[in-house]
């Protein structure tokens, strides 16, 4: 199987199956002498972590990391990082059912014809579960860039949707949901938890707001910083599209409108960064597991809540391994 590697100057390869041994990633790149706190690692993986936002999945794993190269005396060595999380909470038989029959929108039919056979506990190697991985590489992305803000928000979740996609200024705190607007948090778990219980899933959109973010960053060519966005984004299991800036309203604007101002252009232009706000969104799908076989197993109605983490750990990554690039052509 390819396609498991993501970067050049800052890198990660991830491995390992939902209902395996274990998840891992082996991440290279990160500058030696960084500080590493594990504290501040578990906490980001605490954040997607299954069983902890009610209307979510009912699985529950505490998620330990353990880290077993690249780090010495709390600072990173400049040399590869591995790290681990134990699988714990697997409980297989709830997928038996899955073992003859394929969900559409999922990898279950396309995975068995790539490779005529397919680890169907949990979708295997295409589980949202593997997305923790990714948040142990945006972790140490986030050592590499650590005067960059990066916040990701539900914009959109069933009938609840802001009026603006980006905000100007957004509360500190955003609730388990991920929702700037608190007023609505009560009805969005009462929501998430109506769906759990009738087998219906829904999707939504994310907004992202990146600040402090370096101008001159992305290539002229095939690597635009956008399009390593769409890449690390759309990678996202779930994901459906991408967008940045005034996105597809750029359609239904003329070009007096959208030429007016560089801010139109969510801080990148040409490819590359500006040193203005960038602004990107990405749209879900609903779950694909629904009916009686959600029910029966535990999955999300939703995943927005718990893709969050996910999100700004491959926002960040992008960004750390921009960031490397450029600094080498500044030496």
């Amino acid at each position: 199987m390819r396609g498991n590697h993501f970067g050049k100057m800052f890198s990660m390869t991830t491995f390992g199956e939902s209902h395996g041994m274990a998840i891992g990633v082996v991440v290279d790149g990160v500058p030696a002498g960084l500080d590493f706190s594990m504290e501040d690692l578990q906490k980001e993986l605490d954040r997607r972590a299954p069983g902890k936002i009610p209307g979510t999945t009912s699985r529950r794993e505490s998620d330990n990391p353990e880290i077993l190269s690249g780090i010495f005396e709390g600072k990173t060595l400049g040399t590869p990082i591995a790290a681990i999380v134990k699988n714990q909470n697997q409980r297989s038989q709830d997928y038996d059912k899955l073992k003859e029959s394929y969900r559409p929108g999922h990898a279950d039919k396309t995975t068995n014809m790539k490779y005529g056979f397919r680890d169907h506990r949990g979708g295997g190697r295409s589980s949202g579960r593997e997305t923790l991985s990714r948040v142990i590489a945006g972790y140490f992305a986030s050592l590499v860039i650590p005067k960059v803000e990066i916040r990701a928000f539900i914009s959109k979740i069933g009938p609840f949707s802001l009026d603006e996609a980006f905000p100007e200024k957004l509360p500190k705190d955003l609730g388990e949901y991920s929702y700037p607007e608190r007023e609505k948090w009560d009805e969005i778990k009462q929501f998430l938890l109506g769906l759990k219980k009738e087998g219906e899933s829904v999707g939504g959109r994310v907004s992202i707001i990146i600040d402090g973010c370096p101008e001159a960053l992305g290539e002229p060519a095939f690597d635009k910083l956008k399009a390593d966005f769409a890449k690390a984004l759309m990678s996202i299991g779930a994901v459906t599209s991408f967008s940045f800036g005034l996105g597809e309203k750029m359609a239904d604007l003329p070009g007096s409108v959208v030429s007016s101002s560089s801010g139109h252009f969510g801080g990148i232009e040409g490819g590359i960064s500006n040193g203005e706000r960038i602004t990107l969104q990405v749209t879900f799908k609903p779950t694909s597991t629904i009916g009686e076989k959600a029910k029966e197993g535990r999955h999300d109605p939703c995943i927005l809540p718990r893709a969050i983490p996910v999100i700004e750990a491959m926002t960040k990554v992008v960004l750390a391994d921009h960031f490397l690039r450029q600094r080498a052509y500044d030496r």
